[in-house]
């Protein structure tokens, strides 16, 4: 998608998105899912943990539905060091919550480092500006199940 071309409304769904996955990830490190806890190490959030402590309680919602149907696809490496783009299969057995948090994170990582050449579902700003709301919304929910909200809110 060309500068020009990105809309208010789309300048403003991402920052809410960014601003709320960046809130998250501070709540996932402050209520203790982390990489590592050893003394000198990077404070990473560990997705993978909160999933595995919260997998049992969570049910898509209708947003989270809304993210996994929009089917965000990722950025691949397709053969003579060139870019592609594929969509994400998961296993028959993964959990929807494994599946929410690394649909999030392409999310994420497609805002800051793919699209630059240009994903056909990016270039459709209607389309990106609905992926992002209901990301955003999923979001809020992740930290309601995680017990959390207070922080993400800054309440």
């Amino acid at each position: 998608m060309k500068r020009n071309e990105i809309t208010a409304e789309l300048e403003r769904a991402a920052f809410e998105f960014n601003y709320w996955f960046s809130r998250f990830e501070f709540c996932l490190k402050e209520a203790g899912f982390l990489k590592s806890d050893r003394p000198g190490k990077k404070a990473e959030p560990n997705w993978d943990m909160f999933v595995r402590a919260k997998r049992l309680q969570y049910t898509l919602s209708a947003d989270a539905l809304a993210v996994v149907k929009a089917s965000p696809q990722q950025q691949v490496m397709a053969g003579n060091a060139k870019l592609a783009w594929n969509g994400i299969s998961f296993d028959a057995n993964e959990h929807d919550l494994q599946k929410m948090a690394i649909l999030l994170r392409t999310v994420r990582n497609n805002l800051f480092h793919g699209g630059a050449r240009g994903s056909n579902a990016w270039d459709d700003v209607a389309a990106t500006v609905k992926l992002l709301g209901h990301a955003t919304v999923a979001l809020a929910e992740l930290a309601e199940l995680g017990g959390f909200k207070r922080d993400y809110l800054r309440n």
